[in-house]
């Protein structure tokens, strides 16, 4: 059983420790079929919504709860990977229309992906600029009352089976970064095709995306023209920490499964338990899972208690939480011996997919480098204090 003593920490209140126990109520009914990842992420994505689990993925007035977010994907991560992936991208498919869309957007949409019946995607990345968001080519053509949209997206999750995606492209407000806006786009929308779906090593539904001569009426803009790159950052502000959230649950199932082995594994008439090398890695495990922990609730915590901006937090989580989570997975996979690398094991399966997310929503190199930024502008600026 996975540790439960951080709930009381004082990052969270009564209503998140009661959050946690639902997820996890529910969590532990979900039945996951492997065999086919389209339907088991149209039925994980219904099944949450009915359970009530999608609700904090959105929201119609103030903020989202980021601390309420984290704990769900902590909880379903450890559980099933798939799961986690299901409800991860109701909210960050739809983070833009809760935090910036029209109530007209809000009403059409929200209710549908927070009950479970539409599936969303953020369609963000190009093939040619991947984490290099300002450089996107993918444009957004006025036309008289409408805006025609032209050009790819690639690792675009739930492409192929979402209904709505959040759209980024090129308006020409200005160059860079400010030329960018937003777009909710029905997926049955006449140009908007899947070019190919993409196969990766943990399978989730993931596409590239062709948009050609893609016709979308002018309120399907998302805030005001030339915010769309604002739009992704805060978005992606919002669930960076969950990205981390995530890896922590890895991180915890894990253990609790080299625990479990080192306890009843015996070697020359003894458990590996006995073997102190066996308990440094044990320690070594248990340490990173707690300091994982601590960075992400901070993080969460600050977003909750109103910081604009909590991007070097974030970061900070995002990248100790991945990074130490794949060394985590790797010290229990060792433990596992032979039975470590077989297909079908919890901690194969897990090895596989912690890998990705030292990737999407800003690779771990690109952490360190806002980290870094971060850290340096704020001591140029007590300098100049």
């Amino acid at each position: 059983m996975a540790d439960r003593t951080y709930l009381d920490w004082p990052f969270f209140e009564a209503r998140h420790r009661d959050w946690a126990a639902r997820v996890e109520a529910v969590a532990a009914t979900l039945s996951v079929d492997h065999t086919d990842t389209d339907a088991a992420c149209r039925a994980l994505v219904r099944d949450l919504g009915a359970a009530g689990i999608l609700e904090v993925t959105a929201s119609h007035n103030g903020p989202l709860d980021v601390r309420a977010l984290c704990l769900a994907r902590e909880t379903l991560a450890r559980h099933d990977g798939l799961a986690d992936f299901a409800f991860a991208m109701q909210g960050l498919g739809t983070g833009a229309l809760s935090l910036f869309g029209s109530d007209e957007q809000k009403a059409r949409w929200l209710p549908l992906t927070r009950g479970g019946t539409a599936i969303a995607a953020f369609a963000l990345t190009e093939p040619a600029s991947g984490s290099d968001v300002a450089n996107s080519t993918m444009t957004a053509t006025r036309d008289g009352g409408d805006y025609v949209l032209d050009g790819e997206k690639t690792w675009i999750s739930n492409g192929g089976i979402a209904d709505v995606y959040t759209v980024f492209a090129r308006t020409g407000e200005a160059p860079g970064a400010r030329g960018l806006s937003a777009f909710v786009v029905p997926a049955d929308t006449p140009g908007l095709s899947v070019a190919e779906r993409l196969e990766t090593i943990a399978p989730h539904p993931l596409a590239r995306l062709r948009f050609d001569g893609c016709r979308i009426p002018e309120n399907a803009l998302i805030g005001a023209p030339g915010q769309g790159f604002k739009i992704a950052m805060s978005v992606l502000d919002v669930f960076r920490s969950t990205v981390a959230a995530a890896a922590l649950g890895f991180a915890r199932r894990a253990l609790d499964e080299a625990l479990t082995r080192v306890t009843t594994r015996h070697v020359q008439g003894a458990p590996l338990a006995d073997l102190q090398m066996v308990q440094g890695h044990i320690a070594d495990m248990a340490l990173d899972v707690d300091a994982a922990a601590l960075l992400i609730y901070r993080a969460a915590w600050a977003k909750d208690h109103g910081a604009p901006r909590v991007t070097r937090e974030a970061a900070m989580a995002k990248l100790f939480a991945t990074e130490t989570a794949q060394q985590v997975i790797d010290r229990a996979v060792q433990l596992h011996g032979g039975d470590g690398v077989r297909a079908g094991e919890t901690v194969e399966r897990l090895y596989r997919e912690i890998r990705a997310l030292r990737i999407y929503e800003g690779a771990s190199d690109v952490q360190r480098v806002v980290i870094a930024r971060q850290a340096l502008a704020a001591h140029e600026g007590d300098k100049r204090a």
